[in-house]
């Protein structure tokens, strides 16, 4: 079964997740005499809803029994691509490289963004989430990395390639919270953005994509979201293993717990 028909089949969520909220974008007006962002604005308890709170994301992320594991990684990757996507799109005209002139996320974080070649640059915010939307986008799109067509097989790198891309989308979701949550929740779209969030953080703890010091900066917000506490209960080993690379991995989990190597096209 291609990574195509486990969306169709197994992902409904994506595609009612914002049917009911028009996506219009923030008004100018809006944001005259205001700040690039509001420190921790995203903790305050008003603004901690999450749409479709009743979903368990443990459940959602979790492999189910007798589907490829390459393929579920692919399915929520290109769920995760689609909704980052959408959201910074309705905040995109506030991120310009005036009021963004770093790549930044919360506690003063800067992502700093690396070639093909591995040359490592400073570019303002849109700039650098232009190149993570390009290269997801190209990447998806490639045969020879995410196949659609029967009998085409995932490459034995596939899950370095969905890391990085996990790490990248997790960069743009930390820039709207540090930079630009004031937008969304004026929209009424926060509660989308903690979803988000939420089904980022999950997959991360299940197969640990992403290393503890990429996703500390969002701690807090895990543990105000009360997911940090879910996750513990059926991933805190994972989180040790993404912090350090030398936990064992269980006998029946797919995840693989080597150390994360710097690649060109991330992010220091």
């Amino acid at each position: 079964m291609c990574h195509a028909v486990v969306l169709g089949v197994l992902f409904s969520f994506p595609s009612y997740l914002y049917s009911a909220v028009p996506f219009r974008k923030a008004r100018r007006k809006e944001r005259e005499g205001e700040g690039a962002g509001d420190p921790k604005l995203y903790l305050q308890e008003a603004l901690l809803e999450r749409k479709l709170p009743e979903l368990d994301m443990r459940q959602l992320v979790d492999l189910p029994d007798g589907l490829d594991y390459n393929e579920w990684l692919a399915s929520h990757t290109l769920a995760l691509f689609d909704h980052v996507n959408l959201l910074y799109g309705t905040v995109s005209e506030f991120c310009t490289a005036a009021t963004c002139a770093d790549m930044t996320g919360p506690g003063g974080r800067t992502y700093a963004w690396y070639d093909e070649r591995g040359k490592k640059s400073r570019v303002a915010a849109p700039q650098y989430v232009d190149y993570v939307m390009t290269y997801t986008q190209k990447t998806v799109n490639d045969e020879t990395i995410f196949p659609t067509k029967y009998a085409n097989e995932f490459p034995a790198q596939f899950e370095s390639v969905v890391r990085r891309v996990v790490r990248l989308l997790f960069h743009v979701v930390a820039h709207m919270y540090a930079a630009h949550f004031r937008e969304l929740a004026m929209l009424r779209l926060h509660a989308h953005l903690h979803l988000t969030f939420a089904h980022l953080t999950a997959l991360d703890r299940r197969f640990a994509l992403l290393e503890h010091k990429e996703t500390e900066v969002l701690r807090d917000l895990e543990v105000a979201l009360r997911l940090s506490e879910a996750a513990g209960e059926a991933g805190g080993a994972g989180e040790a293993g993404a912090a350090g690379g030398a936990g064992e991995a269980d006998d029946a989990s797919p995840r693989r717990r080597s150390p994360v190597v710097t690649q060109p096209l991330a992010s220091a």
